[in-house]
């Protein structure tokens, strides 16, 4: 039985001079008296300081195919070891995984595990990397890179899956500890973050610019295209259009369907003649490389050699089907270089999901 909560001293916040205590982590910059919860729930004053009630406690461990995450430059084929706790520091309405990042249930919380533990269980189930995703590990950072450090440690790399809500200082720790990360971009428009999410587009491209221009961190985003909110054929050039220019054109984009879920249930799922159309979109603004997700399009799966444009990795959803990078990342029939992190391919984990139980 795993213990409710636990009391982890939690970094980035300072005093105030009322009595509260202010939260440095993100930019809601929550300001809490003795007792009270940020809005993530996870993080609290108690004794006059501020705590990590989930350090240590998952809401499930799993294996999963790094395509899953969704990386499709970053070691193809790989399993990655994926866990999330509870909580989160958004209020996205469209929540695809609001059971997890809207819990307030401490039995949500039904695993528990060290960071060596981590680490220690990755390698036995054959994993290249650890995830940190479900729900952000912005909220739980301090836990995240313990379990970072100890993956690298053991030999092992680390995905964040975020939706890049941080603030500056936390920000470059957080991402010191990381070797990939596939970001949230769920919008293009400060309406849909403040009227959707709760928060704000433009700490998410600081977080963006940062780890293209300042880290070694492999970068791919995500967006979630919601019928009638962030479809429109002008808000998916602005936002390709930026994304070449402010992160590069090797950038990879994304574009994942949405189902009615949380607070959304009366929005249609995404066609995925809208996937296909905001993929051609984003092709047409210069990106190299545009999926699209959780639709069976292998033309929107594959990755194809930006100067030749020979299809070089065919997907369809999570299996690879065909495999042709060199190990050097390059491509075969003309040497010109793949962007991202390769390796000797191995085979393909391919579409499954292994749940793993450490402790309960």
């Amino acid at each position: 039985m795993i213990s409710a909560e636990s009391r982890y001293p939690a970094r980035w916040w300072h005093a105030l001079d009322d009595g509260r205590i202010q939260c440095d982590l993100c930019p809601r910059a929550c300001r809490l008296h003795e007792g009270q919860r940020g809005m993530c729930f996870v993080r609290r004053m108690q004794d006059g300081v501020m705590e990590l009630t989930t350090y240590g406690r998952s809401s499930g461990f799993c294996v999963d195919p790094i395509e899953k995450k969704p990386l499709s430059h970053f070691f193809p084929g790989s399993s990655v070891f994926s866990f999330g706790t509870a909580g989160c520091n958004l209020a996205c309405k469209f929540c695809q995984n609001w059971d997890i990042s809207k819990s307030r249930e401490t039995d949500t919380l039904v695993d528990r595990a060290m960071p060596n533990e981590i680490a220690a269980a990755a390698k036995r189930a054959g994993c290249d990397s650890v995830a940190f995703t479900y729900n952000d590990p912005v909220i739980f950072a301090e836990y995240a890179m313990d379990v970072a450090d100890a993956c690298h440690a053991a030999g092992l790399k680390t995905v964040a899956v975020t939706a890049g809500y941080i603030c500056d200082a936390p920000r470059r720790e957080f991402y010191a500890t990381m070797d990939a990360a596939n970001v949230d971009l769920k919008a293009f428009t400060e309406s849909f973050y403040h009227t959707l999410t709760g928060g704000h587009l433009q700490p998410v491209l600081d977080t963006l610019v940062y780890l293209k221009r300042d880290t070694k961190v492999w970068v791919e985003l995500t967006t979630l295209v919601i019928p009638g909110h962030n479809d429109s054929d002008a808000e998916i050039a602005a936002m390709s259009e930026w994304i070449g220019r402010e992160l590069g054109a090797d950038t990879p984009l994304h574009f994942s369907s949405f189902h009615p879920d949380w607070r959304m249930m009366d929005v249609p799922p995404t066609p995925p003649s809208t996937l296909t159309r905001a993929r051609s979109i984003a092709r047409q603004a210069g990106l190299e490389y545009v999926y699209t997700g959780n639709v069976h399009d292998r033309d929107g799966g594959t990755t194809s050699c930006p100067r030749c444009h020979a299809p070089l990795i065919v997907r369809d959803w999570y299996d690879i089907v065909t495999y042709r990078v060199t190990a050097g990342g390059t491509c075969p029939d003309c040497h010109a270089a793949i962007a991202g992190r390769f390796g000797a391919y191995r085979g393909a984990f391919g579409n499954r999901r292994t749940p793993v139980r450490m402790h309960r």
